[in-house]
């Protein structure tokens, strides 16, 4: 604290100093990306210097890596980057100029700006599988075929955007794996993942495509049917029902072997029940397998219910006959029948075809007859 008697020349100068060291304490800048301090190759990234004063100019600052010529001198926030290359990649701070702090402020702390898509993606799967019951583990399983080294695992938040959620060095080719659980609801979501060099921390492969990681048996199960029955020929048209008497709003058909499919809205069906129709088209023996369903709710995508009972679907034969557009009616429809039943159907149009003509000729007898039996006596 200042004396009481020093001079006013001295006392303003202390005041002046306490000022200014109260501004660098609490008056730090912050640096911020929008719309993400990920970028990918090619696209653009602005950075704003946050300041509590009424501040004019900013510099922003590159901390490692090339100099860019777009950094040099002061600018107006905010500052634009791109379209990025891999030059942009690094770590960067931000300061703000004032005569009131006798020139530039204290930097911010640093943010680092990952440039993405410098290589091809990754690939990503889950072991055993993306279904999973709470309390079980899941894996997650990234690859490259690139010589990448370290590889980063992005998880989509509440606000739908991909957040880190581990990161794994494994020295080359090998795979990187990432332990998942025992899983929680929590732990549901969709995942990616990134692979990069370690001498290149911030240039990152693209994304892999995303894996959705699932809990289900929360709800009671549906039940699964096929419109016409499981057994269907070839080019007959395939429909699937799931249906259940909880108010799922969501429904989602799988087929042993193959992905989770496209959720579709549940519609209201008979006895009350909310049902889902899947329509697969006209039948091939691809369509053989077998199938399950399971519900959800557009509030919580990633918790369904218990499967339902597996549908074994068998798509079998064929419905169409060759060239029937050169053939006789008769002989389209005899191509369509065994060869026992063609026969009978041979004997049967005979049959008909003599009971016609016998019923004609009596019909014509008749008719002549009638009129000479019934003549009235001529008058005398």
């Amino acid at each position: 604290m200042c004396p009481r008697f020093l001079s006013l020349l001295s006392l303003g100068f202390c005041v002046s100093l306490r000022i200014w060291a109260a501004m660098g304490e609490h008056d730090k800048p912050s640096l911020s990306a929008w719309p993400s301090p990920m970028v990918p190759l090619g696209q653009t990234v602005t950075l704003h210097c946050h300041f509590r004063s009424p501040l004019k100019t900013f510099r922003l600052f590159k901390t490692d890596g090339a100099s860019l010529p777009e950094l040099h001198g002061n600018h107006f926030n905010p500052f634009t980057l791109g379209p990025v290359t891999r030059e942009h990649a690094g770590s960067y701070t931000c300061s703000g100029f004032s005569k009131s702090l006798l020139g530039l402020s204290r930097h911010s702390e640093p943010l680092q700006i990952v440039v993405t898509g410098v290589s091809t993606k990754p690939s990503i799967s889950a072991h055993p599988g993306p279904l999973v019951r709470a309390g079980e583990n899941v894996t997650l399983h990234c690859h490259s075929s690139m010589l990448l080294d370290k590889f980063i695992l992005h998880r989509k938040s509440s606000t739908g955007h991909f957040q880190r959620h581990g990161e794994t060095f494994t020295g080359g080719h090998a795979p990187a794996d990432f332990p998942i659980g025992p899983m929680t609801l929590a732990s549901a979501g969709t995942y990616r993942c990134y692979g990069f060099l370690r001498h290149s921390p911030y240039e990152w492969s693209a994304p892999s495509n995303p894996v959705d990681i699932i809990i289900t048996g929360l709800f009671r199960k549906p039940s699964l049917s096929a419109q016409g029955g499981p057994v269907v020929r070839s080019g007959e048209n395939v429909t699937l029902v799931c249906s259940s008497e909880s108010a799922f709003d969501q429904f989602h058909l799988l087929k042993d072997g193959g992905n989770p499919g496209r959720p579709l809205t549940g519609v209201w069906g008979p006895f009350g029940a909310l049902q889902a129709e899947f329509p697969l088209g006209p039948g091939t023996p691809a369509h053989s397998g077998v199938y399950r369903c399971y519900g959800s709710f557009t509030r919580s995508p990633y918790l369904w219910s218990d499967s339902s009972d597996p549908l074994f679907l068998s798509v079998t034969g064929s419905t169409t006959s060759t060239c029937p557009s050169t053939m006789d009616p008769h002989t389209t429809e005899e191509a369509r029948l065994p060869q026992g039943h063609s026969s009978q159907l041979h004997l049967l149009l005979r049959l008909s075809v003599a009971f016609i003509y016998t019923s004609i000729f009596l019909t014509v007898v008749v008719c002549h007859c009638l009129p000479t039996k019934y003549e009235e006596p001529n008058s005398h």
